[in-house]
């Protein structure tokens, strides 16, 4: 749950920063966010199921999130460099 409560934060602030992002950013990081809240769920889920462990929904939740601040920086540098964006990929991580 704490870790919902970040991300929610997380993109409060992102929302309040866009204006200074390039549109290949924008893009990469609302995709990027998007799947890392799929991944989020997925975990969550499967944790209340007694699937996984709580240590592996959050290590889940972890890559997700450190995929899609990779998927942000790919588009910032592809704004920089006026290069294609990073593909985005929306489905959530297999467990």
């Amino acid at each position: 749950m704490k870790k919902l409560i970040a991300l929610s934060s997380a993109l409060a602030l992102g929302l309040t920063v866009a204006a200074c992002d390039g549109p290949k950013e924008n893009a990469a990081e609302d995709a990027g966010e998007q799947a890392a809240e799929a991944t989020n769920a997925s975990a969550e889920a499967a944790a209340d199921a007694g699937q996984i462990t709580d240590e592996q929904a959050d290590a889940m939740t972890d890559k997700a999130e450190d995929k899609a601040d990779a998927m942000e920086e790919a588009g910032e540098a592809a704004d920089k460099n006026g290069t294609a964006g990073p593909a985005a990929t929306t489905a959530p991580a297999a467990q």
